[in-house]
C-alpha cells in the first residue's frame, strides 16, 4: 500500500526533540513525531512516596491531552480528581518505562515526576512521551548531579518508543492518526539501549494476528527505537 505521507513502510515520521523548552522544569523536551507533539516536563522533589525503601528514589508520569489535541475539542482529563481510563492506562505505561532507565538507589530520596501533556495529537502519542520524556528525565538527573544533590549519575538505559501497525494487512512503523484509525493490529513497543524489550502491547483491533505478524511489528519497533535511540544519543551527547 502507499502511505498517505509517501514515507517507507519502515520508515519513522521527521522526529524532532527541542530540550529546555520551558524554563522552571529540571528537565524538559518538546517531542514532535510528524504532526504529534507533546511536552514533557520532569519535576524533582526531595522526597518519596511512602512505598519506596529507605535511602531509594522514585520516578512516576503524569499524561494528559489538552483539549483541542486533537480534531474535535475533547474534556479535560481531569474531573472531580478522576483522570480518564485511557490517560490513566498510559501514565502508567510511561512510568514504567522511565523507571526502567534509573537505578534507584542512584537517585537517592528524590521524585521525579514526568508530566506529558500532548498538545497536539496525531497518533504515537503514548511512545512520543515515553521518547521524550527519558530525555526530560535524563536533564533532570544531570541538573541533580550538576548540583550536587547526588553522587553519581542515576541513568543506566536510554529508553524509546514507537508504535507498528497492519493497515491493510501491510506491516506499517510509526502510525499517524489516519493509519492508526483504521488498522487492523495495533503495537506499542518501549526498548532499551540494548535492544531488550521494557514494554510490549499489542492488539487485535479489526482481526486476530499471528506470531510471525507480531515477530514482524516487533522488528519494525526495533528499527525504529535503534532510530530514536540515535537521536537521543546526539541531544544528550552522551
Amino acid at each position: 500500500m502507499t502511505r498517505q505521507d509517501g514515507r517507507a513502510f519502515d520508515e519513522l515520521r521527521p522526529i524532532k526533540m527541542t530540550t529546555d523548552f520551558v524554563k522552571f522544569a529540571e528537565g524538559s523536551c518538546l517531542i514532535q513525531c510528524g504532526d504529534t507533539m507533546v511536552l514533557c516536563c520532569a519535576s524533582v522533589e526531595d522526597r518519596v512516596p511512602p512505598h519506596v525503601p529507605e535511602g531509594t528514589g522514585w520516578v512516576t508520569a503524569e499524561y494528559s491531552m489538552l483539549p483541542r489535541a486533537n480534531r474535535e475539542r475533547s474534556r479535560r482529563d481531569v474531573s472531580k480528581l478522576k483522570l480518564s481510563p485511557r490517560s490513566a492506562e498510559i501514565q502508567r505505561l510511561v512510568g514504567r518505562s522511565l523507571r526502567a532507565a534509573v537505578d534507584m538507589t542512584k537517585l537517592g530520596e528524590h521524585t521525579i515526576t514526568i508530566d506529558c501533556d500532548v498538545l497536539q495529537g496525531d497518533g504515537g502519542t503514548r511512545t512520543a512521551s515515553v521518547t521524550g520524556g527519558f530525555v526530560a528525565l535524563a536533564l533532570a538527573c544531570r541538573k541533580l548531579l550538576a548540583e550536587g544533590k547526588i553522587a553519581a549519575d542515576p541513568i543506566q538505559h536510554y529508553i524509546t518508543g514507537v508504535s507498528a501497525g497492519i493497515v491493510e494487512d501491510t506491516a506499517l512503523l510509526d502510525l499517524q492518526y489516519s493509519e492508526d484509525s483504521r488498522a487492523q493490529v495495533d503495537l506499542n513497543c518501549v526498548m532499551n539501549e540494548l535492544g531488550e524489550i521494557v514494554e510490549l502491547q499489542g492488539t487485535g483491533e479489526g482481526r486476530s494476528f499471528t506470531l510471525a505478524e507480531q515477530q514482524e511489528l516487533v522488528r519494525l519497533c526495533a528499527k525504529g527505537n535503534r532510530e530514536l535511540l540515535d537521536l537521543q544519543r546526539s541531544i544528550l551527547k552522551r
